[in-house]
């Protein structure tokens, strides 16, 4: 998994209770009513064109993230370049269409449907008559069963991510004829068309050894438009080339190079024409926007005659004023310097001018994460507290507007507008209100104005340090004003980062763990800092709050690191709203690489910012993400990928219920009933759905920002000179291809 949790399906998503009494679910939309999944907030935006007008050839140089440390989507270590190989040159049944939903795909599957309940279910798949693997063996039964094997769990010598589905098989057999596959489940399994997407040939899933090791950096058997040719570490890079024995519609470009380049090397990389199309953040987005504006004329003189006529300009001005002439040559020395980064910044304008940005909406969204593990939040009304504190809509817009996308909040943990399990269950929780969230806090013993007891503190410790609360005041200041190139690429990642926040390295001061710490001094009412039991004065309502003699502060970390301008104006902004009913938040940035392993996933956090992905299949992708933490055996907490910590009994049994339910109206009310409970626990609180910033050069067609599709890449190419128009790109090189090798 990517650190935010972005990324197709096949990679691993790493990532006090309420009784049945005390929660009050919305009513789900009935016969007749409207229906609460709605349409997709954003289509893709791919410069759809028919494949007559694409050239023949070319190469096309995508930017990626990675070259992954494994092609086998169904290891640990698989990421979104993994998963994004495996679209291109493995078999899928199903792929996800433009509103998020599982479609069968034609070109290896005929058909596919149950055809028994009683007493298992059965699945009949007919497979596509022409479907083949590179060496001409037909795509069968063996192949489904092997994965089935490897996949199952039964088998440890298998090092595999995941086993959901594939361990409610029975068995896997051949059907009536060598195109038919018959797959028999030992308990009724509803998201059965998740499975086998992708398919490894038996080469790869027939043994352990091959499994592990065979497929990590080579697949020797294909069935795709695309073949891997190379994976090459030393260049960054790994190579596609045309499958030539691929049945479907031929793949328009000879080859695709997928180049690993650091988010803030991509307008550099765009500008030398070494990369054709790369996910970018709001910041390069602008800088694309601004190169395809007309140009005033009016640039300044740039050159050596320019530098030699400011340096004897200055050079005069301090000799006549009585200055030092080597305070003028430094200072000639300097703006040589500027002058050179302006030039450098023009010619990459220039050459950007070949290129434009495709916007759309990740099937992704953003969330704050409330560790409900130990601490204030582990009290479910401090939690509510928070999620009611919380100007959603306000948030999604700071984020969206400025790009020019639908600023929504998301109103589902398991789905987004437009799938078929959406709804906006949000009402659980209640909408925002200050006035509410400050009697819930007044209820679990937080109140305004309370004694705040003084603390000794180290000595060293105050060297270098602020008390706590002073780093989350200095970013607020800079991030909840002015939202300009806001955008989120949490990785993921318009990709900023999966989750990134935060530019620089700074670090916050840690405290306890306890999620309480002192106010900063000079920052906190009067009174707050009076002699120990003494009370403070009434105050405004944004007093801080404070319980047995601690101030409520929470632990707010976030990860550093380029690419993060986005999420610190979501974190400044959420720092401003919950101040304002008392609660302060002590911002703790950490290193990018550190941040899931080490802060998240192991709990060190009280408040977090991280995006997963949506998915065709909630009953099954979803439970381990909202699932209750349950005691392993060796005493520790498995939390699975609840990083939250919070779950409760009836949401299981409402995954557990929908899972195994074959009516798709059935299973989409449960999936809905759940997410009312999961919203009411406020364990997490989405915000908004990610925004998706794709850098094309113009001559690129179907390719782009793909939101919930699953990318055709056999219909990617560049137009013919014939098919541009006058609006071709400049940086085209010949009818072929804009980058052919």
């Amino acid at each position: 998994m990517s650190h935010d949790g972005i990324g197709p399906r096949a990679v691993l998503r790493s990532v006090a209770f309420l009784t049945a009494g005390m929660l009050t679910v919305p009513a789900l939309a009935g016969c007749g009513s409207e229906d609460p999944a709605g349409k997709p907030l954003a289509g893709a935006d791919v410069a759809d064109a028919d494949r007559s007008d694409i050239a023949d050839g070319g190469t096309l140089r995508w930017a990626v993230d990675t070259v992954p440390d494994t092609l086998n989507t169904f290891q640990a270590d698989a990421d979104t370049t993994t998963a994004r190989i495996a679209e291109a040159v493995l078999p899928s049944m199903y792929r996800t269409d433009g509103r998020g939903r599982a479609v069968r795909n034609p070109d290896y599957l005929a058909s596919a449907e149950v055809v028994d309940t009683e007493p298992k279910q059965v699945v009949v798949y007919k497979l596509a008559q022409q479907a083949v693997w590179s060496d001409g063996r037909e795509i069968g039964a063996a192949d489904f069963a092997a994965q089935w094997r490897a996949l199952s769990g039964k088998d440890t010598a298998y090092w595999t991510a995941r086993n959901a589905g594939y361990d409610r098989i029975e068995k896997v057999e051949r059907g009536k004829n060598d195109l038919e596959v018959k797959v028999t489940f030992s308990r009724p399994y509803a998201d059965w068309k998740s499975l086998f997407s992708p398919l490894y040939p038996k080469e790869v899933m027939g043994s352990p050894d091959s499994f592990n090791d065979g497929a990590r950096k080579r697949l020797k058997v294909t069935a795709g438009p695309f073949m891997v040719d190379t994976v090459d570490t030393e260049e960054d890079e790994v190579v596609l080339a045309r499958n030539p024995r691929w049945w479907g519609s031929p793949a328009k470009l000879q080859k695709i190079v997928l180049r690993a380049v650091p988010h803030d090397k991509r307008v550099s990389a765009l500008s030398d024409g070494t990369i054709d199309l790369a996910e970018i953040d709001p910041e390069a987005a602008g800088r694309i926007t601004a190169a395809a504006l007309p140009q005033d004329g009016n640039e300044p003189l740039m050159g050596p005659e320019a530098d030699r006529s400011a340096a004897d300009a200055l050079r005069s001005w301090a000799v006549a004023n009585g200055s030092d002439e080597d305070a003028a040559d430094e200072e000639i020395s300097a703006r040589k310097k500027l002058r050179k980064k302006a030039e450098k910044y023009a010619r990459q304008q220039k050459a950007l001018g070949g290129f434009e940005v495709r916007r759309s909406l990740e099937p992704a969204y953003t969330q704050l994460a409330l560790n409900g593990a130990e601490g204030p939040l582990s009290d479910e009304r401090v939690r509510r507290a928070v999620a009611r504190a919380l100007d959603r809509e306000e948030i999604a817009k700071a984020v969206l507007k400025p790009l020019g996308l639908p600023a929504e909040p998301v109103g589902s943990h398991l789905a987004l507008s437009g799938q078929a399990a959406y709804a906006d269950s949000s009402g659980a929780l209640g909408t925002p209100d200050a006035k509410e969230a400050r009697a819930l806090l007044s209820d679990a013993g937080w109140v305004p104005g309370g004694p705040v007891k003084e603390e000794k503190k180290d000595a060293k410790k105050d060297e270098g340090e602020e008390a706590a609360g002073s780093e989350a005041d200095t970013e607020d200041e800079g991030a909840s004003g002015d939202s300009e190139g806001s955008g989120d690429g949490e990785g993921g990642g318009g990709d900023d980062g999966t989750y990134i926040v935060g530019e620089d390295d700074g670090k916050a001061p840690q405290d306890s763990g306890t999620g309480t710490g002192r106010l900063k001094k000079g920052g906190a009412p009067a009174g707050a800092y009076a002699p120990q039991g003494t009370a403070a004065p009434a105050r405004a309502d944004t007093a801080p709050v404070a319980k047995d003699g601690k101030a409520l502060v929470l632990r707010f970390v976030l990860p550093s690191g380029p690419g993060s301008k986005t999420l610190q104006t979501v974190a400044g902004r959420i720092a401003t709203m919950l101040e304002r009913i008392g609660i302060r938040t002590d911002i703790s940035k950490v290193d990018n690489d550190s941040y899931f392993k080490d802060h998240i996933a192991s709990g060190d956090f009280d408040l977090a910012l991280y995006s997963w992905p949506a998915t065709a299949f909630p009953a099954t992708d979803a439970r381990p993400v909202y699932s209750k933490p349950v005691p392993a055996a060796d005493g520790s907490l498995n939390v699975e990928q609840n990083w939250t910590r919070v779950g409760t009994d009836q949401v299981d049994q409402l995954f557990d219920q929908a899972v195994a339910t074959l009516d798709d109206s059935e299973r989409r009310d449960l999936i809905r009933k759940a997410d009312s409970r999961i919203w009411a626990a406020a364990g997490s609180i989405p915000l908004y759905q990610r925004p998706q910033l794709v850098a094309a050069r113009e001559t690129l067609a179907n390719a782009g920002a793909f939101g919930f599709a699953t990318p055709v890449y056999e219909d990617m190419g560049f137009l013919k000179k014939s098919a541009q128009g006058p609006q071709g790109s400049p940086g085209a090189k010949d009818d072929a291809s804009a980058s052919a090798d």
